[in-house]
Formats: C-alpha cells, structure tokens, sequence
C-alpha cells in the first residue's frame, strides 16, 4: 500500500483540481494506493477567488487556507508521497518544501498549465503579485519527480533541471458524460463555450469570425456557461453560471464547441482540457491549432483545427450545414477518448509511477 497525501489547490469544483487529481481517487483506492486530500481553497473561497475585487476578504481567505494547509502537514511523516497538485502554497519562495524533502519526504509536483511563465489575474494585483515563475522552476529542481500534462511541460521541466519528469495526459470520464442525441438540423444549431471567467476572453481572437457567421446563420443559437457577463456585439450569447451539474445539461446542449487559444508560449501549456470534454460528449470541437490540442483533434475526423480567421469560418460553417458530418465526428471524437483517455487505465499510470518513485527515493 502506498500512502499518498494530495495537496490540491482548488476543491472539487475546480477543474486543475478535478481532472489532475478528485477524478482519479477510487481507482487509485481499488490499485493500492492509499489516498487523502488537502485543498488549499475550500469551495467558499474558490467561489470568492472566481469574483472581481474584495482583495481585503481574499487576503483573510487566503490566511485561513495557509492554516489549514499548515496542520494538514503536521502528520506529514505517515504518508510515503507529498503529492502538490501545483504548489504548497500561493506564495512565497518553496523553502517549507525544501525543509520536507531535507527530513526525508518524497516530493511530487503536478502542473497543467505553464505557471513558470507570469500572467496577469483577470481579477487583482495581488494575485498577480503572488505569482512567481521562478517559484515553479525551484519546485521543478527540487521534486523527486515533475508530473505534467502535456509533452512540452514535461521538456519545460527538463530544460529547468528537474530530476525527473514524467507526462501524466488528463483523462476524461465519460460514464459521467451522456453521449450527445443525434447530430440534425432539423433544429436550431447550437455553437457554445465552456471555461472560466479568466479564459473567455480568447473568444476576442475570433470576434470577427463569430460575428460575421451570427449574420451568416441568423438561426445559430449561442451559448456561453462560466463566462460572467461577457458580451460581444452582433452575437446573442446566452450566459450562465458554471456548475459541476449544470456542465452536463449545456453539454447536451451544444453541437459545436469553440476553443480558441492566445498566439503565445503560455497556450502550449494548456491540456486540452475544453476540447476533450467536447469530444467526451459529442460536441463537435473547433479548436486552434497549436499546443496539445495538435495531439489531441484530428483534422475533420474528430474535431477541427484552426490557424487563421478564414479557417474559423469556413470549418464553422461547414461543421453547422453538414449534420452528418457532425455525426460522424462526434462518434469518433467519443470513441477516442474513451479509448485513450479512461481514467482507470491514466490511475493506474499514476499508481505505477507513485509506487516507482517512492521505492526509488527510498533505495539506499
């Protein structure tokens, strides 16, 4: 039995948190790993960290985590792995991790995002002050062992000096996920966007595109759930909040899927998460081409891949006329994740690597 304390930075409701970690824990159980969890965030202050301002109440939030993060640790001994679900704490240099792996404890440290490059909070200067790429790449060099979500994170990690890196892909369980009904247009066409507050601005990057194909199609319904109150003009989204349940009714809602991604480094971070939970539900996904999302679509077989704003368009506009099309993708876009993205089969990935690096680390 390997003990293994995960130390998470949202709860549940926070995909990193969700996907890297909550989604894995009964097959981790039922493979020999003893597992516990420790969120930084509980769901009230993942709520609040979500909302613009109140820096006084996030900085009271963040305190109250740093407590219970800290006597969380207290027992830190019974356990054979510390395993951050990003770091152990949101700021400040890594010297309590340094102090852990000093007096013995085996270090892993897990990211899908490429935090070693410093962004802007959507929301206030001190998250962003809090934030520091240096911090992940001393976390990096310190670990027993990086576990990344893509390819290019795992190499970022080598290049930084890690000691070992190691590409852990983010599953996707589609036993929760009900199958889309069949693809038709013999009713209004629903276009949608699934994420975050801090992530539906890239829609900007396509404003155009959107725009032209809302005059184009005027019977294209629009759908945004976890954007706040985004608006763009010309184009009649409708909005909603977030939620864990909620997700799984917009899902049967839409038919196409848009996922467009900044031109920079930091996008070659993301995991593919929005567009795997596309496929996973057979939502037509029109992505970027760049980054994972290169790995993950195949082009005009289980998704579509854009570069510039006329190929936006026309995959668009081809995805909306041809049900049938639709169909098809959306049958091969489930069936692939089913295949290589079943949860039990990464656990166990998971459960093999946790079990290797503890004896490693262990061995005289």
């Amino acid at each position: 039995m390997t003990r293994v304390l995960f130390l998470t930075r949202y709860p549940v409701e926070g995909a990193s948190s969700r996907y890297r970690v909550f989604q894995y824990l009964k097959h981790l159980e039922a493979l020999g790993v003893s597992a516990e969890v420790q969120s930084f965030m509980d769901t009230p202050m993942y709520r609040l960290s979500l909302a613009p301002g109140r820096t006084g109440a996030k900085i009271w939030a963040t305190m109250r985590a740093t407590v219970r993060r800290l006597w969380a640790l207290r027992h830190w001994r019974q356990y054979d792995a510390l395993y951050l679900q990003r770091e152990l704490l949101p700021f400040g240099p890594p010297v309590i991790e340094a102090a852990l792996k000093k007096q013995g404890a085996v270090l892993f440290f897990d990211y899908d995002d490429a935090l070693f490059i410093k962004k802007a909070s959507r929301y206030n200067r001190l998250a962003t002050a809090l934030r520091s790429p240096d911090k992940t790449r001393d976390l990096f060099r310190l670990v027993h062992c990086v576990v990344a979500g893509n390819n290019w994170l795992r190499d970022a990690a080598v290049a930084a000096g890690a000691e070992r890196a190691e590409t852990l892909e983010v599953a996707e369980d589609t036993t929760r996920i009900p199958m889309h009904a069949v693809h038709s247009n013999d009713t209004a066409i629903t276009i949608g966007w699934l994420g975050s507050p801090s992530t539906v601005k890239y829609l900007r990057f396509i404003e155009p595109v959107l725009q032209s194909l809302a005059r184009r199609y005027p019977d294209v319904r629009w759908e945004i759930m976890g954007g706040n109150d985004f608006q763009m003009e010309g184009v009649d989204w409708q909005l909603s909040d977030w939620t864990l349940k909620g997700e799984l009714a917009a899902l049967a809602r839409f038919d196409i899927g848009l996922m467009p991604l900044p031109p920079e480094d930091w996008a070659k971070g993301k995991s593919g998460g929005k567009a795997r939970t596309y496929m996973a539900a057979g939502v037509v996904p029109v992505v970027s081409a760049m980054g994972y999302n290169l790995e993950l679509i195949r082009h005009a077989e289980t998704g579509f891949l854009c570069e510039t704003p006329e190929d936006w368009e026309s995959h668009l506009a081809r995805a909306i006329e041809d049900a049938e099309l639709r169909q098809r993708i959306a049958i091969a876009a489930r069936a692939e994740v089913e295949q290589r993205f079943d949860p039990s089969a990464i656990a166990a990935t998971m459960a093999r690597l946790l079990k290797d690096v503890v004896d490693d680390a262990q061995r005289p």
